[in-house]
């Protein structure tokens, strides 16, 4: 055996564990629920072929409707929230704090990261109460008007938002400080000479050096607010009505919380996958850097 056969097969000896675990847990998964997806299917009857049923049902199934339009305004609340806020929170850092502060700073904002989203969905809803929380004792103590922040379907999906982009803006500040320090200096250097402001550097050197990495940010931003579960179950169950429900929500409703709909749920599921699968698609055409030939 020669050497390049022998690292090769080294190499596919590495992978074949990794790969088998996402073979089992995510690829195959994905094909099972394509086909259950066209059942009638639940975990006490065998599956029976319906066609196109699950789909067509879905299209005037209220709480399905309002999981996708609830999942669609968290998406597009807390991506660009988040990512715009790691962004300013990091150059800040970078600029301004390049010491033990900064470091510090950095710390304490990536405990919510590494905190568990129960944990940090109980707590928040704590803060959120209405008759005893943090956040409307301090409105009444300036003279305010206390916010029904969990329990009115007109501020409970801006309340999880707000407690998503807190968790996730650590996360992003990290990656987004790691890209600017990436950056040369020699060309914020060659910018001061030249003349040029704290914030023009910002504009147009930073911002535009960083465009590898807020793309990857909101890639992520984007696929984990698709699949956004935890935070919406714990603080509100949901609701009022159906004004927190999510699509995972959703599956996960109708797969285990009594319905027993393996087969609904798997149409569901599949509709999702479609949705990230073509959101990802439409940011790749039009935000992904373009490659120098």
């Amino acid at each position: 055996m020669s050497r390049k056969t022998r690292e090769a097969f080294e190499g596919y000896v590495y992978i074949i564990p990794s790969f088998i675990i996402l073979l089992i847990f995510y690829i195959i998964p994905i094909f099972m629920s394509g086909y259950y997806s066209f059942t009638s299917y639940s975990l006490v009857k065998a599956p029976r072929f319906v066609g196109l049923r699950n789909y067509m049902k879905m299209l005037t199934d209220s709480y399905v409707l309002a999981a996708i339009k609830n999942t669609f305004i968290y998406t597009l609340v807390t991506v660009p929230f988040q990512t715009i806020l790691a962004l300013l929170f990091a150059a800040f850092l970078a600029m301004r704090f390049r010491n033990w502060f900064g470091e510090m700073i950095r710390s304490a904002m990536f405990i919510p990261v590494i905190a568990s989203a129960v944990a940090c969905g109980a707590v928040w809803a704590v803060l959120m109460d209405t008759d005893n929380g943090l956040l409307n004792f301090i409105l009444h103590f300036f003279g305010a008007k206390g916010i029904n922040w969990l329990g009115s379907s007109q501020y409970a999906l801006i309340s999880i938002c707000i407690v998503a982009i807190w968790k996730n803006v650590g996360y992003f500040l990290v990656i987004y400080y790691a890209g600017i320090m990436g950056i040369s200096r020699d060309l914020f250097e060659a910018a001061e000479i030249d003349g040029a402001s704290k914030w023009q550097e910002f504009r147009l050197i930073t911002i535009p050096m960083l465009k590898p990495v807020t793309y990857l940010i909101v890639t992520l931003g984007i696929i984990w607010s698709f699949q956004v579960f935890d935070l919406s179950y714990v603080m509100t169950g949901g609701g009022p009505g159906k004004s927190t429900v999510t699509l995972v929500m959703d599956i996960y409703n109708q797969a285990f919380k009594g319905n027993g709909k393996m087969g609904y749920a798997s149409a569901i599921a599949m509709v999702l996958l479609l949705f990230i699968v073509i959101v990802n698609l439409i940011e790749n055409r039009f935000f992904k850097p373009k490659e120098e030939v």
